[in-house]
C-alpha cells in the first residue's frame, strides 16, 4: 500500500547532516518543491548523497536510491525505460549529481542519455570541485582557484557542460543559481514539462570548500552572476535566452576576493578571468539575437 505524502511540509526532511551554508541543501529542496511526489530520484556518492540516506533511512520523501558514480544518466534512462514499458508517463525521473559525477566521471552516460532522447531530468548542481572527499579539484573548478590538488591555484579553464549538452541538439538546458530561486524554479519547471531530455546546470555555493563565512553564501553567488563569474541562460529548443542582462559587467575581483580559495591570484589572472567573462557574456548576447 503506498503512503500518502504530506507535500505541504516539503519533500526534505527539516533537519539533515549539510554544512551550514551549503547551497545544495537549498538546490535540493526547492527543486523536489516543484517537482513533487511523483518523482524518483537517482544520487550518485558525494555530497547529495546524505539526501538519500542508508538502509532504511532517508532524508527525502520520495523514491531513489543511491548508484554508481560514473552512471547515474544511465540508470535514469533504465528507469525511464520501465516506466514507459508500464505506460507510466508522468513521473519525473531525476539524476541528480555534483560537478565531479557530471562534468568529469558521469559525462559519458549523460551524453549517452541525450543521444538517445530519454525523458529525464538530469541536474548537476556545482559547487565546483570534489568536496565531499576532501576539495580536490574537478574539471569544473574555475582558473585560479585553489583546491587540495590545485593548492597553488588551477592553471586552467573550466569546461563549459552548457555547451557540451547543447552540443547534442538538447531540448532544453538551462543556467541557474541559488542566488535566484524563482528564475532557478521557473527552469525546474520548464525541465520537467520537455519532452525529451533535459539539463539543468546550478551554481551550488559551498562555504566550507570556497572558504567564506557560511552565512555569505547568497551574497558571494550574487557577485558570481553579477561579475559574470556564472552566468544565467536557457537553451529552449534551439534558441538562446540571456536571464540577466547587466549593462556592464561587475569587476570580476568583487567575486574573486570574497572567497579564501582565490587568495593568491595575481591582478594579470583577475584581468583574465575578467576578459573572458565579457567574452563569453558577449558571445551569449549574439547567440540570443540569431
Amino acid at each position: 500500500m503506498y503512503k500518502v505524502v504530506n507535500e505541504a511540509k516539503g519533500m526534505v526532511a527539516h533537519g539533515v547532516s549539510a554544512c551550514a551554508g551549503c547551497g545544495l541543501e537549498l538546490v535540493i529542496r526547492n527543486v523536489l518543491d516543484v517537482l513533487g511526489s511523483d518523482t524518483l530520484i537517482v544520487i550518485p556518492p558525494g555530497c547529495s548523497a546524505l539526501f538519500c540516506g542508508f538502509g532504511r533511512e532517508t532524508g527525502m520523501k520520495i523514491g531513489g536510491f543511491q548508484g554508481n558514480l560514473e552512471n547515474t544518466a544511465a540508470y535514469c534512462a533504465g528507469i525511464r525505460a520501465g516506466l514507459t514499458a508500464q505506460g507510466n508517463d508522468h513521473t519525473t525521473v531525476l539524476g541528480f549529481a555534483g560537478d565531479g559525477g557530471t562534468v568529469d566521471i558521469g559525462i559519458q552516460s549523460l551524453s549517452g542519455m541525450i543521444e538517445r532522447g530519454d525523458r529525464v531530468l538530469y541536474i548537476c548542481y556545482d559547487n565546483e570541485a570534489y568536496m565531499n572527499t576532501g576539495i580536490q579539484g574537478s574539471s569544473s573548478t574555475p582558473l585560479g582557484a585553489s583546491t587540495t590538488t590545485t593548492p597553488g591555484g588551477k592553471r586552467t579553464r573550466r569546461k563549459d557542460l552548457m555547451q557540451i549538452v547543447i552540443a547534442h541538439d538538447i531540448p532544453y538546458a538551462a543556467a541557474a543559481s541559488v542566488a535566484n530561486i524563482p528564475d532557478l524554479r521557473k527552469k525546474v519547471q520548464k525541465a520537467k514539462d520537455t519532452d525529451g531530455p533535459s539539463v539543468l546546470h546550478i551554481h551550488a555555493p559551498c562555504p566550507t570548500g570556497w572558504a567564506y563565512p557560511p552565512a555569505k553564501s547568497i551574497e558571494v553567488c550574487r557577485k558570481a552572476i553579477q561579475s559574470g563569474a556564472w552566468m544565467l541562460y536557457e537553451y529552449d529548443h534551439g534558441k538562446y535566452t540571456v536571464n540577466y542582462k547587466p549593462k556592464e559587467l561587475s569587476p570580476m575581483e568583487d567575486y574573486l576576493m570574497s572567497q579564501g580559495r582565490f587568495r593568491g591570484i595575481s591582478a594579470e589572472e583577475t584581468g583574465r578571468i575578467q576578459e573572458a567573462a565579457a567574452l563569453r557574456y558577449q558571445k551569449l548576447l549574439s547567440l540570443e539575437m540569431n
